[in-house]
């Protein structure tokens, strides 16, 4: 089999199973400009292709959102594979050393917290979902 095409398949199924949770792909940095400076509350769920991110974090990024307060806005960006935009979105979270897969919670704008690879590598898609929602309970409103 020719890698490229096996990692086209991976990285085309780690779109998609995103994008079919509710999150919006941003792809470039003025999609990223656009999304990231509104207000209210945005999730960005920086993707990859490792294990951790198809076990843990995409599972998490789907099964976290189905709570009493969520973000206004769920956005993704793909590590690796959109360059310009997780790099645009990277200089958000001011703070946090660049991680893939993670999740920035930003309010108007500005980062409010990370949960980051650390925090994801190793751990079951539970935990996961209960950090998300902890910080969901912090600062977002009812939905």
């Amino acid at each position: 089999m020719d890698f490229n095409i096996f990692m086209n398949d991976v990285v085309t199924k780690a779109r998609e199973e995103i994008t079919q949770a509710g999150y919006s792909e941003l792809t470039t940095a003025e999609e990223v400009e656009q999304s990231l400076n509104k207000e209210g509350t945005t999730l960005v769920m920086i993707n990859s292709v490792c294990g951790c991110a198809g076990g843990i974090a995409r599972p998490a990024a789907a099964h976290a959102i189905h709570y009493d307060k969520r973000p206004d806005q769920l956005v993704t960006v793909f590590a690796g594979q959109d360059r310009e935009a997780t790099e645009r979105a990277r200089e958000y979270f001011e703070g946090y050393p660049p991680s893939s897969p993670s999740f920035a919670l930003l309010k108007d704008g500005k980062i409010q917290t990370m949960v980051e690879r650390h925090d994801i590598e190793g751990f079951e898609p539970m935990e996961v979902i209960g950090k998300l929602q902890r910080s969901f309970e912090e600062y977002c409103e009812e939905v």
